[in-house]
């Protein structure tokens, strides 16, 4: 099905990684709108920075549609996908962070 892909990745791999990519990008891109949903409903820096953090899953998934169809060079794939899921952690605990802490309930 897929065959000019990268060296690396025969095309029945390619096809089943398209597949999950693109699952994937769907699903992070919906968590992506949800969150931007709640951040637009809240206005806080905690919403804000799951915000972002969930737009960089988004990137890591194109980054890695990117990768599968030759644009994106194997090492630059590795810096960003790495870089990313360093930053996507450090936004989250961030996040826990600064939020409030829960108020008792009467």
């Amino acid at each position: 099905m897929l065959q000019s892909v990268g060296e690396w990745l025969s095309g029945t791999e390619a096809t089943l990684l398209v597949i999950v990519l693109g699952l994937a990008t769907l699903g992070t891109t919906a968590l992506f709108l949800i969150g931007l949903a709640g951040y637009r409903r809240r206005r806080s820096r905690v919403y804000l920075l799951v915000s972002v953090a969930l737009a960089l899953l988004v990137a890591r998934s194109l980054v890695g549609f990117g990768t599968v169809f030759g644009a994106v060079p194997m090492p630059v794939h590795h810096l960003v996908e790495h870089g990313s899921d360093f930053v996507v952690a450090t936004l989250v605990l961030y996040a826990l962070y600064r939020s409030e802490p829960p108020v008792p309930s009467s």
